[in-house]
């Protein structure tokens, strides 16, 4: 007798003690967190990697940044996920102003997150 495999939906589950809605910390914050600020200023390309890779993507993606490109989808993908409001063009923009200020923003984002207790659970059901 044959056996067959069923079928797999998978669900991403999200829980958070914080609420929804603002970034954490401003694009200027420094001194928030200085041990992003450090690493942002005589390690970036090293801080890039993390972030992406705390946020789930390819840790090297960041350096295949062309124009904002990679840049913008990944800071639109972290305010979507956390419901923080903004647009593209506005994300364009801070990365254009100070392309390092923003990086460090989406780190210490990340940072803040999951220490507040936000988790990502993925389950795998059988439909």
């Amino acid at each position: 007798m044959a056996v067959q495999q069923q079928p797999t939906q998978v669900v991403t589950v999200m829980t958070s003690d914080q609420s929804p809605g603002t970034w954490s910390t401003g694009l200027c914050d420094f001194g928030s967190d200085m041990g992003t600020c450090c690493c942002g200023l005589w390690c970036f390309p090293c801080m890039q990697c993390q972030t992406a890779k705390g946020f789930g993507k390819f840790c090297c993606m960041p350096l295949l940044d062309v124009c904002c490109v990679v840049s913008s989808s990944l800071r639109a993908s972290i305010r979507k996920r956390h419901n923080i409001p903004g647009s593209f063009c506005d994300d364009w923009c801070k990365l254009l102003w100070c392309y390092t200020c923003v990086w460090c923003q989406m780190n210490r984002e990340l940072k803040i997150r999951r220490k507040a207790g936000q988790t990502y659970t993925s389950v795998s059901t059988h439909g």
